[in-house]
């Protein structure tokens, strides 16, 4: 398996798949949760269950002190890979299924765990960066002959924040498509990781727009006691594939 490929490639069915991905208009980013939602009412009663199972597993593995939360940032890549397995299915007027979810332990599994591997790494060094940071500036305190007062606490939480918010972009535009395109393209890690970031560059005002949508989706679905959730996860989970069809399988 390579880590290069071609701009543009033929799918088994004559479709053409662009590797790099291709630029689409602003409008998109809400098109794609209108369509994610067209997936999730195809079988929403699955849907759900999907998303009760999947909160279920992650609860569960995180009690496991220590290893919970590393094995649980490996496992998100490999269930995400069956989701989308799931969504292009019900795109082809198939079932989602329960096993869909698991699909990704049987195919291109150690593809997806090095992504969960690279996006745990990226959260390590966004974490000690944050460390070093906050750090630096109660020690620049301290030097001064000073005690870290309130000030300086809000001063730390801020650039925190936007050192978070800073590092993370780059890492989540890495790997939003790169399940996906490991598990329906056969594209290496490496590769993977390198698509969905430069197609997520590419796209930024739609994605601007959809993550907008998805913040307020978000606001809306916790007002009833967070049962919203049951239908939000689910069309985030779609919203992913249905983004990933239109830049890097829609005609141009």
């Amino acid at each position: 398996m390579t880590s290069s490929v071609p701009d543009t490639m033929a799918e088994p069915n004559g479709a053409p798949f662009h590797a790099r991905g291709r630029a689409v208009q602003s409008g998109r980013g809400w098109d794609w949760i209108v369509e994610a939602f067209a997936l999730f009412r195809k079988q929403p009663g699955l849907w759900i269950l999907l998303t009760v199972v999947l909160g279920v597993i992650f609860i569960v593995v995180s009690l496991i002190p220590v290893l919970g939360s590393l094995a649980n940032a490996l496992l998100f890549p490999i269930f995400g890979a069956g989701l989308m397995l799931g969504c292009r299915d019900l795109e082809q007027g198939n079932s989602l299924e329960i096993s869909h979810l698991f699909l990704g332990f049987k195919r291109n599994t150690s593809d997806l765990v090095l992504v969960g591997v690279f996006n745990l790494l990226g959260w390590v060094v966004i974490a000690l960066a944050v460390i070093a940071v906050v750090g630096a500036g109660v020690f620049l305190a301290m030097l001064r002959g000073g005690t870290p007062g309130a000030s300086l606490s809000l001063l730390s939480i801020l650039i925190a924040m936007l050192l978070v918010a800073a590092l993370s972009v780059p890492l989540y535009m890495a790997t939003w498509f790169a399940p996906a395109l490991i598990i329906l393209h056969e594209l290496a890690p490496v590769a993977a990781l390198k698509a969905s970031f430069y197609a997520c560059l590419r796209n930024w005002i739609p994605f601007l727009i959809y993550g907008l949508a998805m913040l307020v989706l978000g606001v809306l679905a916790a007002i009833p006691a967070g049962l919203g959730f049951l239908v939000l996860v689910p069309v985030l989970a779609a919203s992913v594939y249905t983004a990933y069809r239109d830049i890097f399988r829609a005609a141009q």
